[in-house]
């Protein structure tokens, strides 16, 4: 078994990321945390010096979609109901394994850059479930070390369909045309999934699987239950995006007289290592449920800012109990993956809501995406901590840099000043991914060049689906108007101040 000691530095200990003022060592055995000694005590067969730097668990990134990080820099302005149709358009660019491959790896390149040791992706590999392409999106997190767990993104609706008044706003030869496209077969999704949960189970991969329903909307009860069935035979987490926006709690109105948190109940969806993605648009019951449950809610504050869908009552969550992650989502709506830019942003948004500082903390807003997101995943004090028999997902801060320059409460500094330039080191399973400004597995700068290569072949087609695309927006804004005027409870959180 190897061992290895990151020797000298100041620690975040435990669930409250406590930062100790005297030095330690941190000696790890295999891809777990050993001891915790004092500074020089530690022996093993390598050290790490961490003179002057600050250790803390690696966070865990509770959300994002990989096939969306070649859409930097191209959406603004939109609300999610009319961007959603530009990223999986009518007509999306056919890529090789080699460009997923690529496309995968600028995420996670700025995930170890910003912090992040686990990120949990949410792909669409397409209508025909191109294996090849999920073999390039498991080899690029297995090349460059980083510990991932890969939903695909699964339903048996096909997108635009998910909508209120499609066949009174689509034009019939639209219509025609966009159910004409191929959808994957429920089956073939079940299929998938069962496949993968035996062969990427994450309790036997760091690059593993994760239950990814995509929306209730998108998904039949039938469907719904299937998925649910064989999360709990493999004991996997599941993950669910809902309720994001007002127009999907009209959506659920509408076809149930239910909202999707009440429905996902009905069924027995909702249960731990269980996410809701968002959770923007909830009421007081809503919350209860999901507290009663144990399932947890993703919380992705800059993507729910840069669509207009609004600011989630994440202390009403906290106050109910309810466990928290964060989340960037995709880059085709935020243009980035730095997760403690949506840290920071998680904890300050939060003022908007409460009075006399009762916002959400600067400790509180790390804790969720360190134990929270390790708990809404089922690995509470197994990730997101360091403590003894903790696995070895850990980060290290230059306090030298200016962002802890004077020092005061260092945690307060990583979460509001701090967006990556500091790290030193960042260890997965105890073994060093990035170190001194380079990556263990792969060649940086060789990957970021080809990547710029490729994407110029590129271009044209992402143009071209754009404007596939384009051919609905008449059609979804009709729609998104009538559903401003339906009702929703009055005692719904309100998520936009207008």
């Amino acid at each position: 078994m190897n061992s290895f000691v990151i020797r000298n530095c100041r620690i975040a200990r435990g669930p409250e990321a406590v930062v100790d003022a005297c030095t330690a060592d941190v000696v790890i055995e295999g891809d777990r945390i050993f001891r915790i000694v004092e500074a020089g005590k530690g022996t093993a067969a390598e050290v790490f010096d961490a003179t002057g730097c600050l250790l803390t668990p690696g966070m865990i990134n509770g959300h994002f979609h990989s096939h969306e990080h070649f859409q930097k820099g191209r959406f603004d302005r939109q609300t999610l109901e009319l961007w959603m149709n530009f990223v999986r358009p009518p007509k999306p660019p056919k890529l090789n394994a080699r460009q997923v491959y690529l496309r995968t790896l600028l995420g996670a390149i700025e995930a170890i850059r910003s912090g992040t040791t686990t990120v949990v992706d949410d792909v669409n590999i397409g209508a025909n479930l191109d294996r090849e392409h999920l073999a390039a999106v498991h080899q690029a997190y297995e090349d460059i070390g980083i510990r991932a767990l890969v939903g695909v993104s699964m339903m048996d609706r096909p997108f635009f369909e998910a909508l209120p008044f499609v066949e009174e706003e689509f034009p019939p030869e639209l219509l025609a045309e966009l159910r004409g496209i191929p959808i994957a077969s429920a089956d073939d999704l079940l299929a998938l999934a069962e496949e993968l949960a035996q062969s990427r189970h994450p309790r036997d991969s760091r690059v593993g699987f994760i239950i990814s329903p995509s929306a209730p909307q998108r998904c039949t009860d039938e469907f719904l239950k299937a998925l649910r069935a064989i999360a709990d035979a493999h004991n996997l987490p599941a993950m669910i995006h809902c309720q994001e926006t007002r127009l999907q709690v009209v959506t659920a109105l509408l076809d149930s007289g239910k909202t999707h948190i009440e429905r996902l109940n009905e069924i027995g969806f909702l249960k731990p290592a269980t996410t809701l993605i968002h959770g923007v648009w909830l009421n007081p019951a809503e919350i209860a449920l999901l507290a009663s449950s144990g399932a947890s809610v993703q919380h992705n504050p800059w993507s729910n800012l840069r669509l207009a869908s609004g600011v989630a009552p994440v202390r009403a969550l906290l106050g109910a109990g309810v466990n928290v992650s964060i989340g960037t989502d995709g880059c085709s709506s935020t243009d980035t993956c730095n997760l403690l830019n949506s840290v920071g942003l998680a904890a300050a948004l939060q003022s908007l809501r409460a009075e006399s500082g009762d916002w959400v903390s600067a400790r509180e807003a790390f804790g969720a995406a360190t134990v929270g997101g390790a708990k809404a995943l089922g690995r509470e004090n197994e990730l997101g901590v360091i403590e003894v028999g903790a696995i070895a997902d850990l980060v290290l801060y230059r306090l030298d840099s200016i962002p802890f320059v004077p020092q005061g409460d260092v945690i307060q500094q990583l979460v509001y000043a701090e967006r990556g330039a500091s790290i030193h080191a960042t260890f997965v399973e105890g073994r060093p991914v990035f170190a001194n400004g380079s990556f263990a597995g792969i060649d940086e700068a060789a990957i970021i060049s080809e990547t710029n290569r490729e994407f110029e072949t590129l271009r044209p087609l992402y143009d071209e689906a754009e404007k596939s695309a384009a051919t609905m927006l008449p059609a979804l804004r009709r729609i998104q108007a009538r559903c401003a005027c339906h009702p929703i409870g009055k005692d719904t959180f309100q998520a936009r101040f207008m």
